[in-house]
């Protein structure tokens, strides 16, 4: 019965060891830049504001979504939304401006504008996918 016991404290150990060893394998790939699911990171941000009164950005953003959805703009910040959204061009119904801000489609739906009581307007428009 000793001989059992033995067998079966050190079968547990060796279980617990190799546990503690594929969790510290998952966190380490967890720093090396693996996004948690459903969220998104801002990974290059340019500005140019060579023109008086106006500003051009562009910012590249990198998104692990879950399945259905695709990365999009929530309240002007990078986000997971549904996929549905961004193929059918309605880029309103994923709420990409800030609070106060009115949400209106380009004519062409080649993208948005968010325009402030103050008559401050932003125009966004998504670049396509690059094939890959």
């Amino acid at each position: 019965m000793q001989a059992g016991a033995k067998t079966l404290s050190a079968g547990g150990g060796a279980s617990l060891c190799c546990l503690l060893l594929l969790w510290l394998i998952y966190s380490h790939l967890l720093r090396e830049g693996q996004l948690a699911v459903g969220t998104c990171e801002i990974v290059m941000l340019n500005r140019d504001s060579s023109v008086p009164r106006r500003t051009i950005a562009r910012q590249t953003a990198r998104c692990a979504c879950r399945r259905g959805q695709i990365a999009g703009t929530t309240r002007a910040r990078p986000a997971c939304v549904d996929a549905r959204v961004v193929r059918s061009r309605q880029w309103c119904e994923m709420a990409p401006c800030l609070e106060g801000e009115v949400c209106s489609l380009l004519f062409n739906r080649s993208g948005w504008t968010c325009t402030r009581g103050s008559g401050r307007i932003k125009t966004v428009t998504p670049l396509p996918k690059e094939p890959s």
